[in-house]
């Protein structure tokens, strides 16, 4: 009898805990309570698309309490069957309207699904923040070379967010103005005076086209004097002007030393023959004495 009594209780246990989870009384309680109108077997049915009730109506909640009037408990549960992020896009959309920036859940749902983190671009659309520039090295019209690095002051451009290119971006552009701005300055000591001409001339050129971010200002934060790149060009051309003029003479100097090796050969080959008309003289003498050559006489 205790046992049945025992298996009766703990059936009765588990069936109130099963009744209580497809139905989540308590949260529709409070919703109602919030302000939040939802109905008791939309939290059931949730349960069975595997969406946390809780989830949905807390965000609701949040929504609903902060003044945002475009939210709904589908767009919610919509949102979350997307893989979203909810509390990062209510928080989002807390901050943008008290800011009185004007984004759309649907802006923000976008932004999020698209792998943004959407609470972090709307903090830093309401507080810029400084991109630093690594160090960008340019060499100006006299061969000097200038070190620069800036700092880009940036907040984001929600309307551009989605599909706009991100921070190595502006990076990369900033760097290629500052590179350009010093290689037409005509020496360094005019960049040395006016850093603030590369700031504007790089501001000047709208940076910020295409890009997720709009740019505040561009401001040099400290320059510093490398190497004296056009001497050390000079220095070079030298050093190879010099290597072909030692190749010529090389070149030349080998050239006499084969015309000369030629006169050489030529002069002993002349001795050669010289020697051998030499060698045939007394032939030829006792040849004529034979003849009677010599004395007149002819047989």
């Amino acid at each position: 009898m205790e046992i049945a009594t025992l298996v009766t209780i703990g059936v009765f246990i588990v069936g109130l805990w099963l009744f209580f989870y497809i139905f989540p009384i308590s949260l529709w309680i409070t919703a109602l309570f919030s302000g939040v109108s939802v109905n008791l077997f939309d939290l059931v049915f949730m349960r069975f698309r595997k969406v946390p009730p809780s989830l949905v109506v807390n965000a609701m909640i949040t929504a609903t309490k902060a003044g945002l009037k475009d939210v709904t408990i589908n767009q919610l549960e919509t949102h979350f069957l997307a893989h979203g992020n909810l509390n990062a896009v209510i928080k989002a959309l807390i901050v943008a309207d008290k800011a009185n920036m004007n984004l759309s859940f649907k802006q923000a749902t976008a932004i999020d699904l698209a792998g943004r983190d959407v609470l972090h671009a709307v903090q830093v659309s309401v507080t810029p923040y400084v991109v630093v520039v690594p160090e960008i090295t340019g060499v100006s019209i006299d061969g000097i070379q200038l070190l620069a690095e800036a700092r880009v002051t940036v907040r984001t451009n929600l309307q551009r967010l989605v599909g706009g290119a991100g921070e190595e971006t502006i990076k990369a552009r900033v760097g290629q103005g500052i590179i350009s701005s010093i290689g037409t300055a005509k020496n360094y000591l005019q960049v040395l005076e006016n850093p603030e001409s590369i700031s504007k001339s790089v501001l000047a050129n709208g940076l910020d086209a295409g890009t997720a971010f709009e740019i505040l200002s561009i401001d040099i934060a400290d320059i510093n004097i490398g190497n004296n790149i056009g001497a050390m060009l000079q220095i070079d051309q030298a050093a190879a002007d010099l290597n072909v003029a030692k190749a010529k003479a090389e070149e030349r100097r080998a050239m006499a030393v084969a015309l000369e090796q030629e006169m050489t050969a030529r002069v002993q080959e002349a001795k050669a023959m010289v020697i051998v008309a030499e060698a045939e003289i007394p032939a030829a003498m006792s040849d004529a004495f034979r003849k009677g050559i010599l004395l007149g006489k002819r047989k």
